[in-house]
């Protein structure tokens, strides 16, 4: 159980996280903004999080039926920010009950999925690698939001 404890802590952290990033934006147009050598808005880097939880999380653990569009979580531009925090609380409340009916022997098991760039792995590992990445996008979603929503 400790284990999956761990897990719900630290996705539940930093999805509430990744909702005051996004809220903490004082101009929700500076949500959008690409200069240079940053090609992932802030916005973009949410959707593809949110993609990427209802994936890996519902689709692949929970059975929910939702296809992922990936290159409209980096194409889709101007999204409302109330939009996208809906989105995020969506992800969450899929994480939070995978993580409640997820057993023990479930998470020492093989991930189901086939089509990771791992190949067979734990259950375990692969929520792991997902917390890994949700906290690597939110810390470019921070650093985003300090250089362009001054």
């Amino acid at each position: 159980m400790m284990l999956i404890q761990s897990l719900q802590l630290l996705f539940e952290r930093d999805i509430e996280k990744l909702k005051t990033e996004i809220n903490a934006y004082q101009e929700e147009k500076n949500l959008w903004i690409v200069d240079k050598n940053i090609s992932n808005s802030a916005g973009n880097l949410a959707l593809h999080l949110v993609g990427n939880l209802k994936t890996y999380f519902g689709t692949i653990l929970g059975n929910t039926g939702y296809e992922r569009n990936r290159p409209l979580e980096f194409s889709a531009k101007n999204i409302n920010r109330q939009e996208i925090i809906t989105a995020i609380d969506e992800a969450k409340l899929i994480v939070i009950t995978i993580l409640n009916q997820l057993t023990e022997e479930q998470l020492i098991a093989d991930y189901p999925a086939t089509d990771t760039s791992y190949g067979k792995t734990s259950t375990y590992h692969y929520l792991i690698h997902l917390s890994v990445h949700l906290s690597y996008h939110l810390g470019q979603i921070n650093y985003h939001r300090r250089l362009f929503d001054n």
